[in-house]
């Protein structure tokens, strides 16, 4: 008996059984990304700054030549609206809540107004505790049509769709098709280094599925769900130029 109260009491003391407070996952994955984002900038800097000169001699052109534009994004999303993913009915909580995560994408910019290329992200939300791990991944086509190309400040709308499943860990428990429609901007900081910020409104058309506490979840639209996404993202981006041909 003592030793089962000693073992007890260890345990009891042990950092992961403190009395902490806890922290909402996107808040925690804002509190990661800072750091990470101020060293993404840093680098991105300094590898421009290598051929650079000074001043807008550092500065290429958009207009000026084709591009092969590549990055990663710091993605934070907030569920608007669950819908039918989270009947009000339902006597189990929400399965897909708000969370963040990261995206890499690579595209084409033309030497005019427009990029186009694919992005993959993936993301971990809140699920209630009823997924291990819940992760939603996305596979997009994005374009975007700048308002203003040619300035080191550059503001664009964007849009596009794709394919997203969700699951717990890497397993898909439903799937279906997403779109996105947003904005942003670009800031030049070199000659092949740019960094963003865009927001987006992404709507979810999920197949209808039954989760591991027997509720059936996505059902109400012909066997598929709704539900309402607010993303943004902190962008780092390179610019190579392409050959003329």
């Amino acid at each position: 008996m003592r030793a089962k109260q000693v073992k007890a009491g260890r345990r009891g003391t042990s950092p992961r059984h403190r009395d902490t407070p806890e922290l909402g996952y996107t808040e925690y994955m804002v509190r990661r990304a800072v750091p990470c984002l101020i060293v993404l900038a840093w680098s991105a800097s300094a590898l421009g700054a290598e051929g650079a000169e000074g001043g807008k001699r550092a500065v290429l052109q958009p207009s000026t030549f084709d591009y092969l534009q590549y990055g990663v994004a710091f993605v934070a999303e907030t569920v608007a609206a669950a819908g039918d993913v989270c009947p009000a009915q339902a006597v189990d909580p929400c399965i897909f809540g708000s969370g963040g995560g990261l995206a890499v994408r690579v595209g084409y910019r033309s030497r005019g107004p427009w990029y186009v290329g694919g992005a993959y992200e993936s993301s971990r939300h809140e699920s209630s505790n009823l997924l291990r791990l819940a992760i939603l991944q996305q596979l997009r086509a994005e374009s975007r049509l700048y308002l203003d190309a040619g300035e080191l400040f550059t503001p664009y709308a964007a849009g596009g769709g794709g394919v997203a499943l969700y699951g717990s860990e890497w397993s898909s428990d439903t799937g279906g098709v997403t779109a996105f429609l947003g904005g942003g901007f670009e800031f030049q900081l070199s000659r092949t280094a740019v960094v963003g910020l865009a927001a987006a409104y992404r709507p979810f058309l999920f197949r209808g599925w039954t989760d591991r506490a027997n509720q059936r979840r996505a059902d109400r639209y012909l066997g598929f769900g709704l539900a309402h996404v607010l993303a943004v993202e902190v962008v780092l981006e390179i610019r190579d130029p392409l050959p003329r041909w």
